[in-house]
């Protein structure tokens, strides 16, 4: 069982890590700044402060090493695992590598996100900052129908700046045969080219017709990891 790790929410963010979010250049050659407090978002913007979030699914090493107790080898061990279907199995592959308290805190940086419906009280936990009682409160409004739904609830609890910290952890799966073009979108790793082939082929009667048609456009690993992120109501 993971622990409950409640270190401080210390946001590490970096102009070399900002840019490979925002565009994918080779930034590894730069120095890590030095570590903002939390409350410190308001200053720099929030919409930067979201951007720091990598995916262990894309993002490439160079950019893993970045984060803060990431070496070469364990951000080796990331990409040798893709793709991961659930965050307990990325914590797997850091924690061999650089232990479990140094994975825990790198998860101020690297998150792959988690299914609300189905995700387990371990993943939520792992969360910096989420302990049991939110945990509870994260568990309580399941099933979850999109992640309005979840702002409202969670922001019984907290204010909307934790509530929006929060939200880059977690998603809903979007409907495919309803979802918008911006729910579609927001799926990770998501283009316009494949949003449209997502689309295409509605209405769809089942995940399997969904795999057939879009394995036309990427692989099979590729397939599943957006699998993950998409239902059929």
């Amino acid at each position: 069982m993971f622990r409950n790790h409640t270190v401080p929410l210390t946001l590490v963010m970096t102009t070399a890590l900002l840019a490979s979010c925002g565009g994918g250049g080779d930034s590894a050659e730069s120095e890590p700044a030095a570590a903002e407090p939390v409350e410190a978002m308001d200053d720099m913007g929030a919409a930067d402060a979201m951007a720091a979030l990598l995916n262990p699914n894309l993002a490439a090493e160079d950019e893993l090493t970045l984060i803060p107790g990431i070496t070469a080898e364990a951000a080796a061990a990331i990409a040798g695992g893709r793709p991961y279907l659930r965050a307990a199995d990325v914590h797997a592959a850091l924690a061999g590598a650089i232990g479990d308290d140094a994975a825990m805190a790198a998860y101020e940086s690297l998150w792959l996100p988690i299914n609300l419906n189905d995700v387990t009280n371990d993943e939520i936990l792992m969360i910096p900052g989420v302990g049991d009682r939110m945990a509870h409160e994260f568990e309580e409004y399941r099933p979850y129908e999109d992640m309005g739904e979840f702002r409202r609830e969670i922001g019984k609890y907290v204010d909307e700046e934790e509530v929006e910290r929060l939200a880059r952890y977690v998603y809903v799966p979007i409907d495919l045969n309803s979802a918008t073009r911006e729910e579609i979108m927001a799926v990770p790793g998501m283009t316009e080219r494949m949003a449209h082939e997502f689309e295409e082929y509605r209405p769809y009667t089942d995940l399997d017709q969904f795999r057939r048609e879009i394995g036309k456009y990427v692989d099979e690993d590729e397939v599943v990891r957006f699998e993950r992120y998409v239902t059929l109501n």
